[in-house]
């Protein structure tokens, strides 16, 4: 079973090695040559046996230990948690003028699987006719075009998630947002969602959230480049926090671990 794993590895790295020009890493017998990935490797192996290619099979590491003996060059492939593949030419070479590589996200050269593209909806709308989405448009433009505000602002991992206004009007609640990435990633968003929230979160038992239901989104950012910012609308039924109410916001990258929540009492 491990050698047909091997074999299909080989086919594919075979396969992208001909889609991309692959970066090469030198290695030799006297020294350990380090390589730092972005997130803990699932699955290493090179294509030759005068490399060898070690890591920690047991408990989940970042970096991996690369050694060769003289011979023909071959090539790596490092499979990662998340299922990002990176493949390298290897090399042997007597003497190394550099002993650790720390590979970006971006050095990737794409996923185990094929990624599943998921069309987002721009609207979500129950018994609302066009007048009243035409409403929403322009109220939404209104808001994002008015006097920059920050109600509550978090920043983690690079990401900045900002609740800039909160506006009632007739019988719906306006929500406007700014995400912000600042990190080196580019982030890719899985989903904004909006909680009542009540009670403590690190005490389980006593904690309840409620989602509310977003019945339209203007200007809803998908993607956000790095050192770039999106400003967005979410319109929801009109509702009121209780005394012991917040309103929580959850931020969930598409296909990653970057995680943000924003908690409120306004």
């Amino acid at each position: 079973m491990k050698a047909y794993i091997i074999i299909i590895l080989l086919i594919f790295s075979n396969y992208i090695t001909a889609q991309k020009q692959l970066d090469t890493i030198y290695a030799n017998e006297s020294k350990n040559v380090a390589l730092f990935f972005p997130e803990a490797i699932r699955q290493g192996v090179t294509g030759a046996n005068n490399f060898v290619f070690t890591y920690n099979r047991e408990k989940e590491q970042y970096f991996g230990l690369l050694q060769a003996t003289p011979g023909m060059e071959s090539n790596l492939l490092a499979v990662t948690k998340s299922g990002q593949v990176y493949s390298y030419i290897l090399k042997y070479k007597n003497h190394l003028h550099k002993l650790n590589y720390f590979i970006n996200e971006k050095e990737s050269i794409g996923s185990e699987l094929p990624k599943k593209i998921e069309q987002k909806p721009i609207l979500k709308i129950k018994n609302v006719d066009k007048s009243r989405i035409r409403y929403f448009q322009k109220f939404s433009d209104f808001l994002l075009k008015l006097k920059y505000e920050s109600i509550r602002t978090k920043r983690q991992n690079g990401i900045k998630l900002q609740l800039q206004k909160m506006a009632y009007n007739n019988f719906q609640v306006y929500l406007v947002f700014e995400v912000k990435n600042n990190s080196e990633i580019d982030f890719e968003i899985d989903y904004l969602k909006v909680y009542r929230a009540s009670g403590n979160r690190r005490r389980k038992a006593s904690f309840q959230r409620l989602e509310q239901e977003v019945i339209f989104k203007y200007k809803m950012a998908d993607f956000i480049k790095t050192g770039k910012k999106k400003r967005f609308v979410y319109v929801l039924p009109k509702f009121v926090l209780g005394e012991n109410e917040k309103l929580m916001l959850e931020l969930k990258e598409f296909n990653g671990n970057r995680r943000l929540i924003l908690e409120t009492n306004y």
